[in-house]
């Protein structure tokens, strides 16, 4: 049951997931950096699939497509040799989604930042793939939480508000986000550690580039 719910919450907090992720954030948060008006109009919706697609969907289907010719042994990848040429043409869609974004009208410098900051881990997270098994997963996670802390750097938010058809206007508030996130952080590197995918080193090590690689592309980028 719980190795069940570890493979859950690793779906679901996949790395290639953080992306569209931390769109859909910074979409909630201020949806007028975007110049919409709320998470919910075309142009939020259009955004966000694209980045689904170009950063999950894609790569998904290309490593799946590794697997399928013989080249990786499972979609899990437990080995450090089969996640090289994952890190690589996952990097290549990054790098190239972030080309497109850098200086568009519709798509702010703070997003264009979290999804550099995202390559850099990812290229961090390759280089360090080839002396220890590193957690992509904490990575994501690592990556996440400096997306949020970043946010309410630069935003100086304390609370924002979310339209909902269904339940109306909820004020969430920055810090809960903040908090939220970190312990989903920990949950995932606990269940990283049920699935014995990784040892504790490979989590610290995730977190600690994830993390870092945001603040690195905010240097670049502000």
């Amino acid at each position: 049951m719980l190795k069940s719910l570890a493979q859950v919450l690793s779906f679901i907090f996949h790395p290639l997931l953080i992306v569209t992720y931390m769109l859909v954030l910074l979409l909630l948060v201020n949806p007028y950096l975007f110049g919409v008006n709320s998470i919910g109009d075309k142009q939020s919706k259009l955004l966000i699939l694209q980045v689904f697609l170009s950063t999950f969907f894609i790569p998904a289907f290309a490593v799946a497509m590794l697997r399928f010719t013989g080249m990786i042994k499972s979609m899990e990848m437990k080995t450090r040799q089969e996640r090289i040429g994952p890190y690589i043409i996952t990097g290549m869609f990054y790098i190239w989604m972030f080309r497109n974004f850098l200086g568009s009208d519709q798509v702010p410098t703070a997003f264009s930042s979290f999804l550099l900051g995202a390559s850099i881990g990812l290229f961090i997270a390759f280089f360090i793939n080839i002396f220890s098994k590193i957690s992509a997963h904490a990575v994501g996670m690592g990556g996440l939480v400096g997306m949020v802390v970043i946010t309410m750097l630069l935003f100086s938010y304390d609370t924002f508000t979310i339209h909902s058809t269904i339940i109306g206007m909820v004020e969430m508030s920055m810090n809960g986000v903040l908090v939220f996130v970190i312990v989903m952080a920990g949950i995932v590197g606990s269940a990283r550690l049920l699935l014995q995918a990784h040892e504790p080193l490979d989590l610290y090590g995730g977190y600690l580039v994830g993390f870092a690689s945001q603040f690195i592309a905010l240097r670049f980028l502000f």
